[in-house]
């Protein structure tokens, strides 16, 4: 999603929408909203929030309402889901199967939404609408410090698994960084939070980072239809170490690769390299 938000800023930032036509409407918020308000709006800015995408408006020159106040922020929120793809293209260029929303941009552009299965979903968001949406996310795992890290992570009884995958504690943690970064430092992705030491937090945080570092600089993992805003697919599947590779060795220790179910979500995981956390024997009774 960085990857794709990245690639939108590039080649949309500036630019003002003339017109919206939609196409079948059911991932969407709030169609009407989305005919009635985009056009005459520029877009300021494309940028990542948690797994959203956030196109931040504005009304083209002064950013005032008609009376002369001072117009409320809008956006444009914007969830890929697994299939979806949103990307400027020609006007006269012929549309793929499955495109739902044409935005018609100022430079003879149009950016279109394509999304075979819908599991995306899109919103457009104004005022304390929009304030209240964003709050509902957590800190951004790139820009967080490590310490609120630590804290986010040890303060909490969930399985690290599904803390990372939480949207409301890490923002954009996606289920293939989730399994990698716990591999690379070796903690079982169902270890609860609070049992985890600081030492171990610290390392995770590390990996973490240096992971999504990486996957950004190769645009991404291309699992499924994925590519990026100029639709051209990733290349950081090429250096997976743990997901989708069941069966597969370990490249530490070339223990198969296990995968179960955590958070109701496949996981991969060395079962010698990340050690599954003990459990209590439960006491008999007399």
């Amino acid at each position: 999603m960085e990857t794709v938000a990245r690639g939108l800023q590039l080649a949309v930032a500036g630019r003002r929408i003339l017109s919206v036509t939609l196409g079948k409407t059911d991932f969407i918020d709030n169609p009407q909203d989305l005919e009635r308000e985009l056009p005459g709006r520029e877009i300021r800015s494309v940028k990542r929030y948690g797994k959203f995408m956030l196109l931040r408006l504005q009304r083209s020159g002064a950013g005032k309402t008609e009376n002369g106040e001072i117009e409320s922020e809008t956006a444009l929120l914007v969830h890929l889901g697994m299939t979806g793809m949103l990307m400027p293209v020609r006007a006269d260029e012929p549309h793929k199967k499955h495109t739902h929303v044409f935005m018609v941009l100022d430079d003879g552009r149009e950016l279109r939404y394509v999304d075979p299965r819908r599991f995306g979903r899109m919103a457009y968001l104004a005022g304390e609408v929009l304030v209240e949406e964003l709050k509902r996310f957590g800190a951004d795992p790139l820009e967080v410090g490590r310490e609120e890290f630590i804290k986010r992570i040890c303060s909490r009884k969930s399985r690290i698994k599904a803390l990372l995958l939480n949207q409301q504690v890490l923002r954009g943690v996606g289920n293939i960084y989730a399994d990698e970064s716990l591999w690379k430092s070796k903690i079982h992705p169902a270890c609860m939070g609070s049992k985890l030491t600081p030492k171990q937090v610290a390392e995770l945080y590390r990996a973490l980072q240096a992971i999504l570092q990486r996957a950004i600089v190769m645009r991404g993992s291309s699992i499924s239809d994925f590519v990026d805003a100029k639709g051209e697919p990733g290349e950081y599947q090429q250096h997976h170490r743990v997901y989708g590779r069941e069966g597969k060795p370990c490249f530490r220790c070339k223990t198969p690769i296990c995968r179960i179910i955590v958070a109701g979500r496949s996981t991969h995981f060395c079962p010698f390299c990340q050690k599954a956390p003990r459990t209590r024997k439960k006491k008999r009774g007399r």
